[in-house]
């Protein structure tokens, strides 16, 4: 086999690819985890050698060429392949394969989703809007996720798209909460685990105090919780 190419598995049909170009030279990899080479590119502390199939960089994945450290080092900075790899991974495009497309279309809506059901609420109502809701008035306005953009990216862009046919609010309550001793430990770290508390003050008798901000559409379920854990001894108070 000649000095610079790689023969790559003729069983395999396709591969996940990462490239970019330089100077009119292309830069490709191999990836065996796409998912993690996504979350690198979102600026997630993952070592290449979790996303790399082979540790190469190549000209053509498909014709097995590999590219040479001095175009590597003029193009990209680096004869290092793992420091090559995290520009093309940061920098360039990803190849996906359309089932991995729209997985991560999937991940991607339902977070938008589950933020838009936990954060905001209905002006007329106060309660959230159910699940199902925001997903209908997602099909029916045609929102367009992009697949390859962190969700939080996109959540501002398709709330404007939803609010002509989904009233929004994103009004928040502030609520203070007083929690007996007999009940401060266990239900000072379940609520602490599924909001962030403001204004934490341990009383001399083991008592808790705290306040949280919250949707307002959710303060029926705050309420709730707090009273199951604390069977109904809890004082809790609505802040102006």
């Amino acid at each position: 086999m000649p000095a610079g190419t790689y023969a790559p598995n003729k069983e395999k049909i396709s591969f996940n690819i990462a490239h970019i170009k330089k100077g009119g030279e292309n830069f490709e990899i191999v990836l065996k985890d796409p998912d993690k080479a996504m979350e690198i590119r979102h600026g997630k502390p993952i070592d290449v050698r979790e996303v790399l199939e082979i540790p190469k960089i190549f000209v053509d994945v498909n014709k097995g060429e590999v590219q040479s450290a001095a175009k590597m080092k003029q193009w990209l900075g680096t004869e290092d392949p793992y420091e090559a790899a995290k520009i093309i991974l940061i920098k360039g495009e990803l190849a996906l394969t359309q089932e991995q497309r729209k997985k991560m279309f999937e991940v991607k809506k339902k977070k938008i989703i589950e933020y838009i059901h936990m954060n905001a609420s209905d002006p007329k109502t106060g309660l959230p809007h159910p699940v199902q809701r925001i997903e209908l008035a997602m099909e029916q306005v045609k929102v367009q996720i992009d697949p390859y953009q962190p969700a939080e990216m996109q959540i501002e862009k398709i709330i404007q798209q939803l609010r002509p046919i989904l009233p929004i609010s994103f009004e928040k309550a502030k609520i203070k909460v007083k929690i007996p001793a007999q009940y401060s430990a266990s239900a000072y770290s379940t609520i602490k685990h599924k909001f962030a508390l403001q204004s934490e003050n341990w009383l001399d008798d083991g008592a808790v105090e705290f306040t949280v901000e919250i949707p307002a559409g959710v303060k029926a379920d705050f309420y709730s919780l707090v009273n199951k854990l604390t069977s109904g001894e809890a004082v809790i108070e609505e802040q102006k």
